[in-house]
């Protein structure tokens, strides 16, 4: 069996991009799932102030078992816990919360917290965090990328996430991003499946030009 960790490195190894699904609803989940899913995307997170957001990651998990499905916006150990009974292995914050990626590190899932500066990344990353989620990046600037991967741990992934489109990843993976977290560029409440499966394509389109340049 894949475990989690497995999951998510072998994504960050083909398309390092998240797919945050906010405002996702479980009626629409397997029709935008699967327009996500069948171009590429594997890491898939619906923010849990999103409608019934756990029954969604229980449809998600189970129609996309190659995939790793969970949430963001996860705030206490609660939520933690909640995500994995719902079948989530993927947990995403907005902030650096010790307890949230100890609670996460504890269930064998995979943690982003939020982070945007050196004392919250090296926080982080000592509780146990897979990788870091540098939010929002409309904050901060791909200087900041690479004043931060200067000092951290070789290898560590950060991921910058607010305001990433197609035309702007460049300069961030120029600088050392490891990957994305695609928002309301991708899904936003309202938007039809063929229209978001189009954007997917856009996105992996620009990454692959990215890592074949």
């Amino acid at each position: 069996m894949t475990t989690p960790l497995e999951k998510f490195n072998a994504a960050m190894r083909d398309l390092p991009l998240v797919a945050i699904l906010r405002g996702l609803a479980p009626d629409e989940a397997a029709d935008v799932g699967d327009a996500i899913v069948e171009p590429g995307f594997r890491l898939l997170e619906v923010p849990l102030n999103s409608p019934q957001p756990l029954d969604s990651i229980a449809l998600m998990r189970k129609r996309f078992p190659q995939a790793l499905v969970g949430a963001g916006t996860v705030l206490d150990a609660q939520q933690v816990r909640e995500v994995h009974a719902a079948g989530g292995e993927l947990i995403v914050s907005p902030n650096f919360n010790a307890a949230v990626i100890a609670e996460a590190v504890k269930l064998g899932m995979v943690c982003l917290p939020g982070v945007m500066t050196p004392t919250e990344a090296f926080g982080a990353l000592a509780a146990g965090a897979t990788g870091l989620k540098l939010f929002p990046a409309e904050l901060a600037s791909p200087a900041v990328v690479k004043a931060l991967l200067a000092v951290l741990p070789t290898g560590t992934p950060v991921m910058p996430v607010g305001g990433i489109t197609p035309l702007n990843m460049g300069e961030w993976r120029a600088a050392g991003a490891a990957g994305f977290g695609i928002g309301s560029a991708l899904y936003k409440p309202g938007k039809q499946a063929a229209a978001v499966r189009d954007d997917a394509k856009k996105f992996i389109a620009a990454w692959t030009g990215l890592t074949h340049a």
